[in-house]
Order: C-alpha cells, then sequence, then structure tokens
C-alpha cells in the first residue's frame, strides 16, 4: 500500500500565482453535505462494524473550487469520536471504491493526522490544496481508532467500502465490504475566488432520493445540478442535498424534525443564500395512518403544518435566505399512508397556501409536474417508482428539469 507521506510530494493541484492571490477573495461554500443523525432499526450497523476499520465514501460536490476541506460529525454521539486519520483523493468512479493514487492527500486537523471530534460536534479538516471539479466523484477515507458510536446518513443512494486497518493510502481496497450508507461524513465545503451562493434542498425521502438509482447520482437535486452547472451563467450556484427519508415538519420520524434541524441543516451552511422546502406528505400521511381523526383534528394538523412552514421562513428571512417553497406531491394509493379524500383535501389545503402569493418567497410546483391528469391526486405512472409515494429516477428527472434557474439569480 503506498505511504500518504509519499504521495504529499505530488500534489494534486497548483496553488494559485502570487498575481492570482491579490485578486482573490475567498468564500467557502458548501459543496456537498449530508444531514447526520443517529439511525435506527435496518440502518443501525451491528456494534463493532467499523471497529478500527478504514471507511471510504464517495461524494460529488456541486461546484467548482481552488480549495477544499472535509467536515466530520459526531452528531448523535454520546463520547468522543476518535479518528486515527483521513484522507480525499479523487475517485475513479461513483460505483468503486478504486481511487486516483496520484491525487491522493493526506488530511490534518490542527496540523495533526488524528483528531477527537467532542460529542455532539462538528469539526473541519484543515483546508487542502485541490483543484475540484464540479460532479467529479470524491473519495474521503476515515480510519477510525476503536469502535465508534453511530452517527449516519442512512439513505446515501452510494456504496461505501470498509475494511479492517489503516488503509486511507490504499488505491483499491480490494475484498473491501460495503454497504450504501455515509457515516460521520457531513459536509464537503468548496474554497472559491468569488462570491459564494448555495441552494440547500429541506426535504424528506422524495428529496433524499428513494428510488433514484444506487451510484447513480439521478436525485432531483442531482439533475438541478447538473443544469446549473451547463449554464455559464449559472455555474458558480451550489447545491446541497439536506432530504431525510420519513422526515416530517413537525414529529420526529427518522432522524429529528425539521424545524429541529433546521439551524444546523440549513441556516449554518457556508455560503446558503436560497432554500428550497419540500416537507409535508409524511405529516399529511401519518395523521390517519393508524386510524381515522375527526375533521377537526385534519384542519388542526393542516393548521400546525402552515405553521411550521411560516417558522422556516420567518427564520430563514432573519439570515437573508430565499426561501422557495415546493407544492406536496400526491400519494393516494400508497399502501402505507392508505390516503383518502380527507388526506387527499388536506394535501390540497397545504398546497394552496403554498401557492398563495406573499408566502413564500418563489413556488416550485411539483405537484403539477408530477401528478396524473387524468387522476390528480396520483402520480402519473410512467413517474411513479411503484409505490405511489416516490418518483421514479424518471420523475426525479421531470422535477429537476421543471425548477426554473432564474429562481436562483
Amino acid at each position: 500500500m503506498m505511504r500518504l507521506s509519499l504521495l504529499l510530494c505530488f500534489p494534486f493541484a497548483l496553488l494559485a500565482t502570487p498575481a492570482q492571490a491579490k485578486t482573490c477573495t475567498p468564500n467557502w461554500v458548501a459543496g456537498w453535505a449530508s444531514s447526520q443523525f443517529r439511525p435506527t432499526g435496518d440502518a443501525e450497523l451491528p456494534a463493532g462494524t467499523l471497529a478500527n476499520r478504514t471507511l471510504r465514501q464517495i461524494v460529488r460536490p456541486s461546484v467548482s473550487g481552488n480549495r477544499i476541506r472535509v467536515r466530520i460529525s459526531n452528531l448523535a454521539g454520546t463520547r468522543p469520536l476518535m479518528l486515527a486519520g483521513a484522507s480525499i483523493a479523487r475517485a475513479r468512479d461513483s460505483s468503486s471504491a478504486a481511487i486516483d493514487p496520484a491525487t491522493l492527500i493526506a488530511l490534518r486537523f490542527d496540523g495533526k493526522p488524528d483528531v477527537i471530534v467532542p460529542a455532539g460536534a462538528d469539526y473541519l479538516s484543515d483546508p487542502v490544496s485541490l483543484q475540484t471539479r464540479a460532479l467529479d466523484s470524491i473519495a474521503v477515507s476515515i480510519h477510525y481508532a476503536g469502535d465508534p458510536e453511530q452517527t449516519s446518513h442512512p439513505g446515501s443512494r452510494a456504496t461505501s467500502w470498509h475494511l479492517p486497518g489503516d488503509h486511507l493510502g490504499d488505491k483499491a481496497m480490494a475484498g473491501a465490504d460495503h454497504f450504501d450508507h455515509w457515516f460521520n461524513l457531513a459536509a464537503l465545503e468548496v474554497e472559491r475566488c468569488a462570491p459564494a451562493k448555495l441552494i440547500v434542498a429541506l426535504g424528506d425521502s422524495i428529496t433524499d432520493g428513494k428510488g433514484a438509482t444506487t451510484n447513480g447520482n439521478d436525485r432531483w437535486t442531482d439533475r438541478l445540478a447538473e443544469r446549473l452547472q451547463a449554464d455559464p451563467k449559472r455555474r458558480p450556484i451550489a447545491i446541497v442535498n439536506q432530504g431525510i427519508g420519513g422526515n416530517r415538519l413537525l414529529d420526529d420520524g427518522l432522524g429529528p424534525n425539521a424545524l429541529a434541524r433546521l439551524d444546523r441543516d440549513v441556516l449554518a451552511q457556508p455560503g446558503v443564500t436560497h432554500m428550497i422546502l419540500l416537507e409535508g406528505i409524511n405529516d399529511l400521511g401519518t395523521l390517519t395512518r393508524d386510524a381515522p381523526v375527526s375533521v377537526a383534528a385534519h384542519q388542526a394538523h393542516v393548521a400546525r403544518i402552515i405553521g411550521a412552514y411560516r417558522q422556516i421562513i420567518a427564520r430563514a428571512h432573519a439570515k437573508g435566505i430565499k426561501v422557495i417553497g415546493a407544492t406536496v406531491m400526491p400519494f393516494v394509493g400508497n399502501g402505507y399512508y392508505h390516503a383518502d379524500a380527507r388526506n387527499e383535501a388536506d394535501r390540497q389545503a397545504v398546497n394552496a397556501w403554498i401557492r398563495t402569493p406573499g408566502h413564500f418567497d418563489a413556488v416550485i410546483d411539483f405537484d403539477r409536474v408530477t401528478r396524473d391528469p387524468a387522476h390528480p391526486d396520483r402520480l402519473l405512472p410512467a413517474y411513479d417508482e411503484g409505490d405511489a409515494l416516490h418518483p421514479s429516477p424518471k420523475g426525479y428527472k421531470a422535477m429537476g428539469d421543471a425548477i426554473p434557474l432564474s429562481l436562483f439569480d
């Protein structure tokens, strides 16, 4: 295995020239991010799975930059998270553990290879000079010292690989075990010599990408990133996906509720200027999943959902962030929520409020894009992943293509 000390002699990118440095006003922006929380159920790994192992995770930054740093999260930890080391490199592709060894750089934390992340905290690596290209596959490897408590993003739709011992410089990780989750990796932050502009997509499984292709990068947010990069005028705009499967506005589900995580997952992201909010379908569905409720309870629930929207808008506006509301998509026919006419009326009431001018700064009408014209309380069959709730890759592409890029000017 190639030693990292040798690879440091071959930097991934040249530093800026003195003339460039004089004209550069560096700004940090989140180029990629994932909402981290404590996994439960099938998303939780058996004890000892990551003990003294190297975990390699593949991510795709949405914007180019000159330097990069990694944000490690111990959000769910009750004791310090101990890492023996970490590294970063360009991945050969999005679906394997192989890296380009000529691009490998050892990460440092306060100038040291190891780091202790306090319980409940995040920790930034020292910046490295790495010419990051938008939509490249980047491999971040971390070597655990001991058996870590689990802080993760279960719905990665990306494969991660792990092997016993120190494999930070391993170019292939042959024979590695794997799973489709991210652990302890909260963000890839990119430094740019230009004002930062960032869109944060806050949502549930439809934003997280359930129904998308593993390692295919075909969520609606991925499609939006591709469109931004294809437009020279808007190429400097970054987007990060802060969706969590099962997430709700009002109550915890799989992960904390949207109001509880707003500060960390949206407002604290470096460079954030815009937020797209697509939340509410799980709130509407869970109301009657176990038993019917009264008409008054339906009305009160809709009012609370709208109240949560108002809270998010107010808190984001206080930080100068433009808030774009996305309408809630159809889910009649879903076997888990078994929505009826009353649930559909609730959805229509929520969407009417979202569409009303003066509430959100702008609206993306995902309901109109994805519904079946013949049965507007249901997803268009061509866009249905198969459960009458989650879009297929074709549906996600339609969503991403429907977003006016002028919203972010």
